[in-house]
């Protein structure tokens, strides 16, 4: 399934951009300060300030999602449809707040760990279910960032992509 996430998250990253309006794109994560560096494949400059954003390769980017996305969010202990999803709402979200959409989407509390209680409640749930309240929780955050005035047509589009997996990997 990882091959295959990577391929889906790709389709949804894209190369460079290094919009001024982005918070990501900036090295301090605050628009207007520190270094613009931008985004390449979704690895930004507020996340990896150290990196080269515009030089990065698929390669690399691959490898940093593999490690600091997949792995760090237990998705290999996951169902393959729900890994998916959880990688890619950590990587547009950040892990803690992936994990809390998987948390409540199944009723357990929400506290940003992926221990045996979440995966306990995961095995007990269907997984249209998962993922319907998952991409419900996500698309609910999304419409109380600051961000969603400009980009809500994007993140919307995105999780009408998520969703359209989720029917395919169920």
């Amino acid at each position: 399934m990882f091959d295959l996430a990577f391929d889906r998250l790709i389709g949804h990253e894209k190369g460079f951009q290094n919009d001024r309006n982005d918070r990501g794109n900036w090295t301090s994560g605050k628009i207007g300060v520190g270094e613009l560096k931008g985004t390449k494949y979704g690895v930004s400059a507020m996340s990896y300030p150290h990196l080269d954003i515009e030089n990065l390769t698929l390669a690399e980017a691959k490898e940093i999602w593999r490690v600091d996305f997949w792995e760090a969010n237990s998705c290999d202990e996951l169902p393959g449809p729900v890994a998916w999803q959880m990688t890619d709402a950590a990587y547009h979200h950040g892990g803690g707040n992936a994990t809390r959409f998987l948390q409540r989407a199944v009723g357990v509390a929400a506290d940003g760990y992926i221990g045996p209680m979440t995966l306990g409640a995961v095995a007990d749930h269907s997984l249209t279910d998962i993922l319907m309240r998952f991409n419900a929780e996500r698309l609910d955050f999304m419409t109380r960032v600051t961000g969603w005035p400009k980009y809500s047509r994007g993140w919307a589009r995105r999780i009408a992509g998520n969703l359209k997996y989720g029917a395919v990997d169920t």
